[in-house]
């Protein structure tokens, strides 16, 4: 199977190949457990990812296509998205306790749980295509964008925190895309 490139894996895990699936996991496990723990700082977190994100690649009817990008960008971005998932679940869950936490202890779990999301690979290569089109974006923009895709606050979260309609931040959103979305093109890159 190490012959095999990883969009031909896919497809043999697609007929439920299960040696692909498992060249597949030796190939990405351990990009993606550490990009799963820079995302929890835990580690028991980091292997429900992993184990979650193979799980959802044997699993999903979702294809990897691989003219919108490389195998490893798909994976990362699942494990994003599980990542994003479990700490989701544990501030729900830490929410149900919070009468024992004092404010200074409060903000200690929040920045912990707000740390990295993403891997420093997958931050970089974003940070410099967008870092050129921070000077078309305002701070409020640049701020939605960071609670949003780098923290994984919900829309509805967001609109709670801002203390606006939901409405709002999703224009707000849209539009920041929009303004990305025009420079990146515009630069000569894929959006």
């Amino acid at each position: 199977m190490q012959e095999y490139s990883d969009y031909q894996l896919i497809l043999l895990i697609k007929q439920k190949k299960q040696e692909a699936l498992s060249e597949l996991y030796d190939r990405y496990a351990s990009l993606t457990y550490s990009f799963a723990w820079k995302a929890l700082q835990q580690e028991d977190g980091a292997r429900e990812v992993v184990q979650s994100v193979f799980v959802r690649i044997w699993t999903t009817e979702a294809e990897f296509d691989p003219n919108k990008g490389h195998c490893r960008n798909w994976i990362i971005t699942i494990t994003r998205h599980l990542a994003i998932d479990w700490l989701r679940k544990q501030r729900s869950l830490s929410s149900q306790v919070v009468s024992y936490y004092t404010a200074e202890k409060l903000q200690r779990v929040a920045e912990l749980a707000e740390l990295s999301v993403e891997s420093q690979v997958e931050k970089q290569m974003l940070k410099e295509q967008i870092k050129g089109m921070r000077a078309f974006l305002s701070q409020q923009q640049l701020q939605l964008l960071e609670h949003f895709y780098w923290q994984g606050y919900s829309l509805s979260e967001l609109a709670a925190h801002y203390q606006e309609p939901l409405g709002t931040v999703k224009s707000r959103l849209h539009q920041t895309l929009k303004i990305l979305r025009k420079h990146l093109l515009a630069g000569g890159g894929e959006w």
